[in-house]
């Protein structure tokens, strides 16, 4: 039972920490274009 309320605390600050690292990678937009990059590669510019 002593793990349980050493591993729950942890495990939810964990959730929060990666939680917070997603949404400043949403609000600084990178997961706006997630179509174009490979597509780009198929086009050959020279």
């Amino acid at each position: 039972m002593n793990a349980v309320l050493i591993l729950l605390p942890l495990a939810l600050m964990l959730g929060a920490l990666f939680a917070g690292f997603f949404l400043a990678a949403a609000k600084q937009g990178q997961f706006e274009d997630l179509d174009d990059p490979p597509v780009r590669l198929l086009h050959d510019e020279d």
